[in-house]
């Protein structure tokens, strides 16, 4: 029995202490006064009996009632039940409060309705003070309080003749049964009875309706988001303006959470002077008076739910993690059928009569079964993961969550795993872990029904139908007897409140009472004590878990063939198959990613532990080890699958005999997984096998039971069955039956078993953790968990995930050190702790565990010892059969600088390497070695994947293109061990990406690194492979150049000097230093290469640099050297002026040759013979060169041969050149200053150029500006001027503007290429100048000049590097993309915006193009002359002339304005240490991808082929060729290096020019040419530019894996094909197919095109004819020739009119593509032409069609016709035309029928193209046919276009030829 209520109180109203309005409560009187000693009187309750505070009111409010719940220290909470009447306030009161309570009065009284009072106490009586009737129990009967305090309140009010002091006494002596489900009739002794009656079972929660109120305030989400709150410990407060809805809400949410207890802060109802509770850091469900809604405003993380607006606010910083799917919506969809029944039949045409919905109460029931399900659902089959650690004298347990989550499939669950890690669980498993208790519903459930509700998820109204039944116990266990509801009590009457009774409650008698609390307790002792009396019983554990949705792991789902390959394999490596075994186990690495197949793999090898063959052979042992390994690698810390627990009992198991006494266990090889380091995995371990070996100890047949056999045999199979937990539960019965010693016995036997097994643990962690080789640290650096687990896992509070352990470590472990870290003391601290904690928890005595302390650091320190000697002897081993390292091939002059490091090649984000989209086998990872040569890193090595074959796989690249080089850490791909790596990527788009194999020590990668990095940048450019090849590589010094390659600067400048001495006299020659204006200083540093020379300009004045008609003697042999240089071969050839012996020009000449800059004074970065114009004399071309960049001033550099317009360049302008002409025009005053008259020489020299041209230059030759029409100068602003005022011209945007913007040319008819030529202004300027926008600003044309500004926006050098390192990082990228396909590569390449850059190159080179062609001159002045300048004249040349679309013409044209006119190659190539923090800048490149995508467009234009294109682009930034070294001519003299090829040809020596290179390759092979080449002389080129018409140079992209770029001829040239010898006994041939893979092998040398086959097979024939083979060259030329005669012949045109007029002009050889197909396919011709009317088109396929026949007919001579099959037929003329006898040919190579008039005739009269041939059909015989012949040898073949009939000569050669055609379509 239990006292229904503990303590009466009574409080009232009293004045504040302090004086303020505010009153405060005070206690007048509680009983009994003396505190009972089981239940002390509760403090603080005259808060809670007004939360809202003590206020008087000016009006009587009706008494109030409400129970506030208070929790004590010990977590027992008291339920106060307030009753809250007004009385009038005495005048005593009065007095001492009425100062100061009227001002507050306005403010709040408990009802809100303030009114204004007057300061004077005239109306005493209107002012009432609350009183409370406070009852305080630890029982929770709302009901009977307020009935009681009811009663007291009636007889007070109504006067009744009832003693208060007996109702009082006898409430508090009132006893209530605790026995679940009894009823007791209780009276006060006024005359009333009430019923109490008791619920069933305890456990279950009462909640009468508050659960079915919180879902009608709050709605079903609302209060799904509240329950996952409370359950994930977040904090929730409730608002509402009546206290009882918070106390019901509250209690409400508490009896969802049933059966887990909120063991946190629980305040119903929070008094308003305790509002800084709210602030806690903890978590609550508090409810508040919605009066203090704002000063809840501010609270950043507490979840509020107002139930008065039926809202829950959740703050943006609080995540509430949802239910797991399916469970969410499942749960909604039930709560809502139980709500709102009606919504089921809204849609109903026939809606059944209204049903009733349940009442309240027991809708409140169903509500909460739902959740009780729920709960079921998730927790189900939880007993299996319980651990029981001890049984006496209590139990302990523990609950294996990472188990739990693993085996729910739940271990992503954000939900689920907050829930078990929750307080509120570990309550759960303490209290309803124990084996032997009584039971209650929720055990029912979650034992039993669970099969059940899966059965019913899909069946709604089963579902309901368990609700319900659910539902009905919950409320009988409330209600057990329904029909007794006899309740009889004293009510006051309406409105009792309002009379004005001035009685105010009286003092009642503390005598009286306590006397009645006395006699009542005296009754009491007598008695015996009241035990609860409990059924106990086992509790059942119910069906094994299950996931909670099945998830298929997509390619891991393991088929029973993927186990049986497991197995397979497992059982070759024990019978000593390996070769076996090796094959299957790339399929086994595979399988194991799945979760069935690894704990296959685990009890597969526990077995043959068992069957004692755990000592294995080395090959066995590595086996066994990566098995395991790899299993190792996907388990999480936590381990859920429980992977980790099966093989530590193995790795200590396996073993292999390194020599004798010494033995390496396998554990030694498994350390490098974080699951070892993770506390929470060991204690899993641990709490196991401890729950394994106490059963064991109870499950021991006692010594005294001697039995029959077969009765101990039947017994232990019984217990063989029995779980741990019922083991406990049978032992907990009988646990109280035995005697105190027998209790003793067990209590030791329980401690010693734990304490045997904290010592097996420690020895096995120091197994894991310490690492083979203890001096190495690394182990701590990379889990460094071990350091961190000081600060971790010490509270039992909130087991709180190793994840986050592992992530960081303290700075007080000390473990940033790892160098000098001790990893013993680590070792030691770790288990330490971990013994800490298991043995505190598992109750062993505190000696054990000190001796367990003392005994840890020993088992660590033997081990290492043992490891020692185990690694000494592992170091011993001949390493495992590792493959041979395969040498790679080098060139001759080439040497190895660093041998072979192992290493591993990885996967990069390409595909095709590891048979991606395009199929094929994974080929990476390679195992190999890396080598650093003297030219290349090279890797060379085979697949590891064994499946792939013996492929040897091969990356490279030249040193000199390497861009960037990182460390990484990666894992190596066979044995999964974390190693460190390099990631080198080049510019020629290789990345070698490797990991160093742990045999390579960290030495040897950073040598290698130090090494590959002095040999990238090597201090001076003497140190590049260019210059040390062939001289005996040192590394450090730099070769000494030899002197006398030809005379170096410093003669030519002595000889200058002196000369010029003799010549000039003595008075120009001072010691006075020039300076150089001030123009240098904005420039770029002056060249590294100046420091010690003499500088040329030092002795002399400007103005003696100006040479005299003739040169010196001295000078002639530099002369000549210039003269032979390629610029002026082709200053020649474009009549640009020439230079004769004597050097006099020839006056009609407009240009000439100046040899004004050949000792480089005035420009060090341009040639030393310029083009100017012939009037401006040499003395002035100093000064015009001081407006500009680098004195870059304007030289020509080509002519047009048609309109002789010129196209010159120029660095880009000072501010005081151009701009400073066209700014001020006035006349210079006399004394004008130095910058004045060189823009005057700057004025005369563009006029002079202007007047060089024939077009403006009139008789004089001079004054042109006289010959200007009026229209000419009227048209002011032909550009409109540079600020494009909006006055746009009325043919076309201006060229400003269309270049500036994006959307430039907008007229419709374009695809990026400009309109026809008529597009420009009929009067054009004479010259243009394409200028930088931003230099130009402000400038303002004058209409007189005769030249224009077309002032541009073009992008800067760093641009392009920032886009060529996008561009490189999209076509390698270093790791696999994220999304498969080809989107995000576009992406990547699209954000590069390098297709952006080229289109903006060619559109400018186009328009420059249609300038010149239009007749008018360009200048073209960007930035410092030599990147976008040199990029635009050189295309601009390439598209206007033909010439340079040769071989010989492209290395004029690169020779020409690349090398001489001093592009930098050094400075953007970054060759040397100086160009390092520079970077490499590929402007060349840039532009070789221009001319790529012009050859694209025009492939029969160009002689050389795409190969040439990328092997300059890979040569120009390797380094081997001294071509594209230096920044200039002028340095290359310096070096000796521009003449010494002349005249020095002794013997083979390596080519040092990569066109001489070129040269000799290409007089081997046809690598370098172009078949389809047929170029129209007068073509001028104008490419489409748009993006769209871009494509992605396969430069970028392709590779080849089985010889590496295939730049480097004698390196690609790769073992002949198929030998002879192959062929046996000299039989028929064998197949030669092969299988190409991509990425792989190179396609070009598998698969040649048709006619380098050709050639190939002649040269073959003629070696084997013991002929000398003929160059490939003459060949083809003499093909080429009789070809052209036959076409002759023909009638059919020349070759090269291949394509009719019918495409438009300019456009003739867009889009010609030659498919590279099989030898047999045929050329197909695609057109693209910009009109489309239906004429030109049929024209143009007519075209095709007769090209293509005639492209054939080119490719092969008339003897090598191939013809199958030969014969005459008869054959039916077209309609009314009579049969007639042909001779016919079926050739298969061309895939046609072709007929000749007879046999030996050579002239073909038709084709059939058997391509369009859909049907060889039997024929009938027409009119005219051969009469003799037999009906049968007619045959039709039915084309698109007609039916051909022909007739055989009999049947069988009708058969014959049918067959043959047949076969011929069937082969295609």
């Amino acid at each position: 029995m239990a006292r229904l209520a503990d303590y009466f109180v009574l409080v009232a109203f009293g004045p504040h202490p302090r004086g303020s309005g505010e009153g405060q409560g005070q206690i007048l009187q509680r009983f009994p006064e003396k505190d009972w000693e089981d239940n002390p009187f509760p403090q603080g309750i005259e808060l809670f009996c007004q939360p809202s505070g003590w206020q008087l009111c000016p009006e009587k409010n009706p008494p109030t009632f409400f129970v506030a719940v208070l929790t004590d220290i010990n977590s027992e909470r008291h339920y106060c039940a307030c009753l809250t009447f007004w009385e009038p306030v005495e005048s005593t009161q009065e007095v001492v409060c009425n100062e100061d309570t009227t001002e507050k009065e306005e403010e709040a009284d408990e009802g809100g309705q303030a009114r204004l009072l007057s300061t004077a106490p005239a109306q005493p009586s209107q002012l009432f003070a609350p009183k409370t009737l406070v009852l305080v129990s630890r029982l929770d009967h709302t009901e009977v309080f307020r009935n009681s305090l009811g009663l007291i309140y009636a007889i007070h009010v109504e006067g009744l003749n009832v003693c208060l002091e007996n109702v009082i006494g006898n409430l508090l002596t009132c006893t209530v049964p605790l026995a679940g489900g009894s009823q007791r009739t209780i009276s006060l002794g006024a005359g009333d009875r009430q019923v109490i009656q008791t619920p069933l079972v305890d456990s279950l929660p009462v909640s009468r309706c508050s659960v079915a109120l919180l879902f009608r305030q709050l709605g079903i989400t609302n209060v799904l988001s509240l329950f996952c709150a409370a359950l994930t410990e977040h904090k929730v407060l409730f608002l509402s303006r009546s206290y009882q809805r918070l106390a019901d809400a509250c209690r409400g949410l508490l009896a969802l959470l049933f059966p887990l207890r909120y063991s946190f802060t629980y305040v119903p109802i929070l008094p308003a002077q305790l509002l800084e509770v709210l602030s806690t850091p903890t978590p609550f469900i508090i409810g508040v008076n919605a009066a203090f809604q704002a000063e809840t405003q501010e609270l950043l993380d507490v979840i509020v739910a107002d139930l008065d607006g039926g809202t829950v606010t959740v703050p943006e910083c609080v995540h509430i993690p949802p239910l797991p799917e399916p469970l969410q919506s499942q749960t909604h969809n039930v709560l809502s059928m139980v709500l709102d029944p009606e919504l089921e039949l809204a849609d109903l045409a026939f809606p059944p009569p209204t049903t009733s919905a349940s009442s309240l109460k027991m809708q409140d029931k169903e509500l909460r079964a739902v959740f009780l399900r729920l709960f079921a659902q998730l927790l189900q089959g939880y007993r299996w993961c319980l651990h029981i650690v001890r049984i006496h004298p209590e139990p302990v347990i523990r609950f294996h969550k990472a188990a739990f989550l693993g085996q729910r499939g739940l271990v992503e669950d954000d939900f689920l795993m907050k829930v078990l890690e929750g307080m509120a669980f570990a309550g759960f498993v303490s209290e309803r872990g124990v084996p032997y208790r009584s039971t209650d519903l929720f055990d029912e459930l979650v034992a039993h029904e669970v099969a059940r509700m899966r059965a019913d998820e899909n069946h709604p109204h089963r579902v309901l139908r368990h609700v319900q039944e659910l539902a009905e116990q919950l409320y009988k266990n409330e209600n057990p007897y329904p029909a007794v509801a006899m309740h009889k009590v004293q009510r006051p009457g309406e409105a009792s409140h309002l009379r004005r009774t001035h009685r105010p409650f009286p003092r009642l008698d503390e005598g009286t009472v306590q006397w009645i609390v006395d006699q009542a307790a005296a009754k009491m002792q007598g008695a015996p004590p009241a035990v609860k009396a409990e059924r106990k019983t086992t509790v059942p554990s119910g069906p094994p878990m299950t996931a909670i949705l099945e998830r298929c792991s997509g390619p891991h789902i393991n088929s029973a063939r993927r186990l049986e390959v497991v197995r397979n394999c497992i059982s070759y490596v024990f019978e000593g198959k390996m070769l076996e075994a090796k094959k299957l186990l790339p399929a086994v690495l595979r399988a194991l990613k799945g979760r069935a197949a690894r704990r296959c793999l685990a009890h597969e090898l526990h077995l043959h532990v068992q069957q004692n063959r755990a000592v294995l052979d080395h090959q066995q042992f590595d086996f066994v080890v990566r098995m395991m390994n790899c299993c190792l690698q996907d388990c999480t810390s936590l381990d859920e699958h429980g992977i980790a627990a099966a093989l530590l009992p193995l790795v200590t198991a396996f073993c292999r005999k390194l020599s004798p006494g010494v033995t390496q266990f396998a554990y030694s090889c498994v350390q490098e997984h974080v699951v070892w380091s993770t506390p929470q995995f060991w204690e899993a371990m641990f709490y196991g096998d401890v729950q394994t070996h106490i059963r064991a100890l109870y499950l021991e047949p006692s010594d005294d039971r001697v039995s029959p056999s077969q009765e101990v045999g039947e017994a232990q199979s019984q217990d063989d069955e029995r779980s741990a937990l019922d083991v406990a539960s049978e032992q907990r019965r009988l646990w109280p039956t035995l005697s105190q010693e027998k209790q003793q016995e067990l209590v030791q036997k329980e401690e010693s078993t734990v304490f045997s097994q904290a010592i097996h643990y420690a020895n096995r962690m120091s197994y894991l953790l310490l690492p083979l080789d203890s001096s190495k640290s690394r182990l701590l650096r990379e889990r460094a968990g071990l350091g961190d687990l000081e600060s971790a896992s010490n509270s039992l509070v909130t087991n709180s995930m190793a994840g986050s352990v592992a992530e960081s470590y303290d700075t007080e472990s000390g473990f940033e050190d790892a160098e000098t870290c001790d990893v013993a003391g680590a070792v030691v601290r770790f288990i330490n702790r971990f013994v800490d904690k298991v043995c505190t928890e598992s109750g062993v005595t505190s000696d054990h565990l000190k001796g367990l302390h003392v005994m840890v650091p020993d088992i660590v320190q033997m081990h290492i010892e043992t490891l020692e000697a185990v690694h000494r002897e592992s170091k011993r081993l001949p390493p495992i059969q590792k493959p041979k390292l395969l040498r790679p091939r080098l060139l001759p002059g080439e040497e190895c600088v660093l041998d072979g490091l192992r290493v591993y090649l990885l996967p990069d984000g390409r595909e095709e390497g590891v048979g991606g989209s395009g199929g094929g086998p994974a080929l990476l990872p390679a195992e190999g070695a890396v080598f650093l040569t003297t030219y290349r890193v090279i890797f060379t090595g085979m697949p590891t994947d064994p499946l792939v074959g013996e492929q040897v796989v091969v990356r490279s690249f030249p040193v000199a293109a390497l861009t960037k080089e990182k460390r990484i850490s990666v894992q190596t791909p066979v044995d999964q061990l974390l190693q460190d790596g390099l990631q080198l990527r080049s510019c020629t788009f290789q990345l070698l990406k490797m990991a160093f194999d742990e045999e390579v020590g960290s030495d040897s990668a950073e040598l290698f690194r130090k090494q590959l990095h002095k040999l990238r940048y090597p201090p001076d450019i003497r140190g590049t492979f260019a210059f040390t090849l062939g001289s005996a590589h040192t590394a450090g010094r730099p070769p000494r150049v030899a002197k006398d390659k030809g005379p170096s600067l410093r003669t030519f400048s002595r000889n200058l000097v002196k000369n010029a001495k003799k010549t000039i006299g003595r008075q120009y020659v001072t010691r006075k230093k020039y300076n150089p204006p001030s123009w240098e200083h904005r420039g770029q540093p002056p060249p590294e290469d100046q420091e010690d020379e003499i500088s040329v300009s030092e002795e002399l004045e400007p103005s003696t640099l100006t040479p005299s008609s003739a040169l010196k003697p001295s000078d002639r042999m530099t002369m000549s050297s210039l003269v032979e240089r390629a610029c002026c071969r082709d200053y020649q050839r474009l009549g640009l002026g020439t230079l004769s012996s004597s050097l006099s020009r020839a006056k009609s000449e407009p240009f000439r040759i100046s040899p004004v800059n050949r000792m480089y004074a005035i420009c060090r970065s341009y040639p030393g013979l310029l083009i100017v114009p012939q009037s401006i004399q040499d003395n002035a071309l100093q000064r015009v060169s001081r407006c500009y960049r680098q004195n870059r001033f304007p030289v020509v550099c080509w002519r047009s041969g048609r309109s002789k317009a010129v196209l010159l360049r120029s660095g880009g302008l000072h501010g005081k050149g151009v701009v400073g002409l066209f700014k001020a025009q006035n006349t210079p005053s006399p004394g004008q200053t130095q910058a004045d008259s060189s823009s005057l020489e700057q004025e005369k020299y563009l006029q002079a150029v202007v007047s060089a041209m024939p077009r403006y230059a009139d008789s004089s030759g001079r004054n042109t500006l006289s010959s200007f029409s009026s229209a000419h100068m009227g048209g002011h602003g032909k550009w409109s001027s540079v600020r494009a005022s909006g006055r746009s011209s009325g043919l076309g945007a201006d060229v400003g503007s269309r270049l500036a913007s994006r959307d430039l040319l907008s007229t419709p008819h374009t695809n990026g290429a400009p309109p026809d030529s008529g597009f420009l202004r009929p009067q054009r300027a004479a010259l243009y100048i394409i200028g930088d926008k931003a230099q130009l600003k402000g400038v303002r044309p004058d209409p007189l000049q005769q030249w224009e500004l077309v002032p541009i926006e073009v992008f800067e050098a760093r641009q392009v590097k920032a886009s060529f390192k996008k561009l490189l990082k999209a076509c390698v990228p270093g790791c696999p993309a994220t999304e498969p396909g080809p989107a995000s590569f576009l992406r990547s390449l699209e954000d590069s915006e390098w297709l952006i850059q080229i289109h903006k190159l060619l559109q400018i080179s186009v328009l420059v193009v249609e300038l010149l062609d239009s007749g008018s001159s360009v200048l073209v002045s960007l930035e410092d002359g030599w990147d976008i300048t040199t990029q635009v004249v050189s295309l601009v040349q390439l598209l206007s002339d033909p010439f340079y679309r040769t071989l010989e013409g492209f290395r004029l044209l690169v020779e020409k304005e690349w090398l001489s006119f001093g592009h930098r190659f050094s400075h953007r190539g970054a060759h040397t240490l100086a160009g390092q923090s520079s970077g490499f800048t590929p402007v060349f490149l840039q532009f070789l991808d221009c001319v790529h995508q012009v050859h694209l467009q025009f492939p029969m234009e160009f002689e050389f082929s795409q190969f040439y294109l990328k092997f300059l682009g890979y040569h120009h930034a390797s380094r081997r060729f001294r071509t594209f070294l230096l920044d200039s001519d002028y340095e290359r003299i310096e070096l000796g290096l521009l003449y010494e090829e002349k005249g020095e040809r002794r013997g083979q020596l390596a080519c040092r020019s990569v066109w001489e290179y070129v040269d000799r390759l290409s007089k081997r092979t046809p690598m370098f040419y172009n078949y389809t080449y047929a170029p129209e002389d007068t073509e001028v080129l104008r490419p489409y530019s748009n993006v769209s018409n871009l494509k992605v140079w396969d430069f970028y992209t392709e590779e080849t894996l089985a010889e590496g770029p295939p730049y480097d001829w004698e390196l690609a040239q790769g073992p002949p094909e198929p030998p002879e010898e192959e062929r046996p006994d000299g039989g028929a041939p064998q197949s030669r197919r092969r299988v190409v893979w991509p990425c792989y092998d190179s396609r070009p040398r598998v698969q040649p095109d048709a006619i380098s086959r050709l050639l190939e097979e002649l040269q073959r024939l003629e070696t084997e004819l013991g002929r000398p083979s003929e160059r490939w060259k003459d060949t083809w030329d003499r093909v080429k020739a009789v070809q052209r005669l036959e076409g002759r012949q023909d009638g059919r045109g020349t070759s090269s009119s291949l394509l009719v007029s019918a495409v438009p002009h300019h456009r003739r050889s867009l889009g010609v593509y030659l498919q590279e197909g099989p030898v047999g396919s045929t050329l197909s011709l695609s057109l693209d032409s910009d009109q489309s009317s239906g004429s030109t088109t049929s024209s143009s396929r007519q075209a095709a069609r007769r090209s293509t026949s005639t492209l054939y007919s080119q490719f092969q001579t008339a003897e090598s016709e191939n013809r199958s099959y030969e014969g005459t037929l008869y054959k039916k003329g077209a309609f009314m035309k009579p049969w007639k006898a042909r001779w016919f040919v079926l050739d298969k190579t061309k895939h046609q029928l072709r007929y000749y008039d007879h046999r030996v005739d050579t002239e073909c009269k038709g084709v059939i193209d058997l391509a369009e041939v859909e049907a060889v059909a039997p024929g009938t015989p027409t009119i005219g046919a051969p009469k003799t012949v037999d009906e049968k040898a007619f045959f039709d073949v039915k084309t698109t276009r007609r039916v051909y009939n022909f007739c055989a000569q009999d049947v069988p050669s009708a058969q014959q030829w049918v067959d043959r055609i047949q076969s011929c379509l069937s082969d295609a």
